[in-house]
């Protein structure tokens, strides 16, 4: 009983200091970014410095930053709803008798952050490949609040279907659920893989907001990681997830009515 005590106190007391660090470094990151300010674009608004390339940078090193800022924000967004993942995780082995609980949740945790930095790998080029041609057709940057709007609707819209639900209803499951979950490493991994797939999928709509309504601002990330939370955790998700969906669409016909008013 002391030894489970002590391995319960040490997961919270960890998950509390990793979420605590992200957060404080994804601030951090957040000032300095609005600090650097963006670039003004025909159509009113400003493009983020995160998809350019500042004088004396190259291209892999911009990449690399990226991927840290993505990795570290991922966590800080993504930890709340991921921690009592972990936690049925870690109980459901701990009753086959498994103690090395510690590592085996590591690895669960990792392979869920490998798949989120996966999609990082991706959303870096899209994004700068769309910045590059908004910045050479004055009429696409022009359009870019219009599509920012469809965008949010299409999010909204994401959270009525089958497919979020399917893939939510995964998020929300426990541990091992129809399958055989063995106390081993690779299991483990797997296990998170899975999960990050499952997960990711699940925050599509979230994620695409977020990368398009300004990746590094505090209140977007604020709105969309208690979103995405309260979805996985209240008991009723299905239909949490439809009120999100209903506000989404609501927002982005109020942005691109505001889009094509101002234009």
């Amino acid at each position: 009983m002391a030894f489970e005590r002590t391995s319960h106190q040490a997961f919270f007391g960890a998950s509390a200091l990793v979420f605590a660090a992200s957060v404080a470094v994804t601030i951090t990151w957040c000032a300095s970014m609005s600090a650097m300010g963006g670039i003004p674009m025909p159509g009113g608004w400003t493009m983020s410095m995160a998809w350019t390339r500042m004088c004396g940078q190259t291209w892999p090193g911009v990449a690399a930053s990226f991927l840290g800022m993505w990795v570290v924000m991922m966590v800080a967004m993504m930890l709340p709803s991921l921690m009592p993942m972990l936690w049925r995780y870690r109980r459901a082995i701990g009753r086959t008798g498994e103690t090395r609980l510690g590592r085996l949740t590591v690895l669960v945790g990792m392979g869920y952050f490998v798949v989120w930095t996966a999609f990082g790998l991706a959303a870096f080029p899209l994004g700068v490949t769309l910045a590059a041609i908004e910045m050479q057709w004055a009429a696409l940057a022009r359009a870019a609040p219009i599509a920012i709007g469809v965008v949010v609707l299409i999010a909204g819209a994401l959270q009525f279907t089958a497919w979020k639900t399917h893939h939510l209803a995964c998020c929300r499951e426990a541990p091992g659920h129809g399958r055989t979950l063995h106390a081993d490493l690779g299991t483990a991994w797997r296990h998170g893989m899975r999960l990050g797939l499952h997960c990711s999928y699940c925050s599509a709509g979230p994620t695409a907001i977020l990368l398009v309504s300004g990746i590094m601002d505090l209140r977007t990330m604020a709105v969309m990681t208690a979103a995405i939370t309260i979805e996985r955790l209240a008991p009723a998700g299905e239909r949490v997830a439809r009120g999100i969906g209903a506000v989404a669409v609501g927002a982005g016909i109020f942005l691109i009515a505001l889009a094509v008013g101002s234009g």
